[in-house]
Parts: C-alpha cells; structure tokens; sequence
C-alpha cells in the first residue's frame, strides 16, 4: 500500500471511531436518555461512511466520474426475493450496473451479532444474484460485488469461542473453539471462493488505537489493497467499453 493510501485509510478508521463518540454523546444530549451500552453509539449510523467516501474518491481518482458512483442518494437496487435493498455504494454507469458494495461494522455484542451479519450478506448476496440471473439490471454484465467488514479489536471478539449444543450434527472443524475474529475470517474467505462476492476486507481496530487511525489486517487474501484494486479495475474496464 502506498504511502498517500495508508494515511486516507488510517484517516477513515479514526472517523470511525470519532463518530462513535460523537453519536453516542449527542444521542444523551437530545433525548436525555442514553441507550444501553454500545447502542448510544450506533443510533446515528454514519460510522462508516469515512470508508465510503475513501472508496468513491479513489474511484474518481482513478477516471469514474462521480455522477456514476452512488453513495448517499439512489442507492436502491431491486431484488428477486424483496422488492429492493439499499447498498452503500453503487456504481451505474450509462444504465449498467458495474458495483455494489456493503460497508459493516461491529463493536461489542459479538455473540448476538455475528450470525445476524452472516445472514445479511448472505442474503443480500443471493437475492442480489437471483435478479441479475432474472434480468434485473439489463443490459448490465455480470457486476461487482464487494463487502468491507470493520471488527472491534478486543479480548471478547479475539479469545476462543466454544460452539453451541450439538445435538444432531457436528459443526465444521474449523469453527470449533474459533473466535469471532476467526469466524469473519472464515466467512468473508468462503463469501469470496464460492463467489457470492467478488471481493472482501477484512480490518480490525480498537477504541483507543483506532482513534489515531490504527488497524490490522489479519488475513492478507481480505486487505485493502487488494479489494480496492479489484474494485477499480472492474470499473475502469467497464467504463471503457460503454
């Protein structure tokens, strides 16, 4: 990663965290009533968009103008199995739809939220892949999808984890006794090599590193890097041919 990319990045995961604070200050502020543990935090549900704004820059830095890239209005994209679902980011070009990308975060509360997020890019994915065999995006190609996965870097989310009863079948070895960070890992690989997605980060951070913009990549096949990579290049070769 280049110097200039490191430090836009650092700068999106301090945002984070800075929002975070800000959320859950201002939501004590004007209902003067807090939220139970990490919620005061995430009422607002902006987190994330220092990442978005990161990838829609380096998208218009790299020759996709910005009237193509979608990230706060229009981004409805129909589905088979719903009517529609909102993404974070789309790139539409010309009436081809060429990207869409999910921006995730999850701080505390491991054990409830992690099959909930399992479920939602699932999900997503599949209705997503169901409308494009269905003819929903026509004329568009195949398009890209992308999936950016921030984990809380902490002792709850980084020890062992036991699995649950097994009473009529046993779970996959590499589940058994595998963290929540662990478990990311293992999904957003498999999301990738049974192609639900095209690509897929994975970073992790700490409420007072993260604050100075720092992170971890733990599994190198899900860095950044590489995901933007892929991601420009799929919209450079499609705007081309348009």
């Amino acid at each position: 990663m280049n110097s200039e990319l490191q430090l836009k990045l650092n700068s999106a995961v301090a945002q984070f965290w800075s929002s975070r604070e800000t959320q859950a200050q201002k939501q004590g502020i004007k209902t003067g009533v807090r939220d139970a543990g990490a919620r005061a935090a995430v009422t607002g549900g902006s987190q994330m968009d220092g990442f978005v704004a990161l990838v829609r820059d380096l998208l218009e830095e790299s020759g996709v103008d910005s009237p193509v890239v979608y990230c706060e209005r229009h981004i409805e994209l129909p589905g088979w199995f719903r009517p529609e679902k909102k993404w974070d980011l789309l790139v539409v070009v010309e009436g081809c739809l060429i990207a869409a990308i999910e921006f995730k975060s999850q701080v505390g509360s491991f054990g409830n939220n992690f099959n909930n997020r399992t479920e939602e890019a699932l999900g997503s994915a599949t209705d997503l892949w169901a409308a494009y065999r269905e003819g929903a995006f026509k004329p568009s190609a195949r398009p890209w999808l992308g999936y950016l996965m921030l984990l809380e870097d902490a002792p709850a989310s980084t020890r062992p984890v036991k699995a649950q009863e097994e009473p009529h079948f046993k779970v996959f070895e590499e589940f058994k006794s595998a963290s929540y960070a662990r478990r990311y890992e293992i999904l957003l690989t498999k999301l990738v090599r049974e192609r639900l997605y095209d690509a897929a980060c994975f970073l992790m951070s700490n409420s007072t590193d993260g604050l100075k913009g720092r992170y971890s990549e733990p599994v190198p096949e899900l860095n950044f890097t590489t995901f933007v990579s892929s991601l420009v290049a799929k919209a450079i070769a499609c705007k081309k041919t348009q």
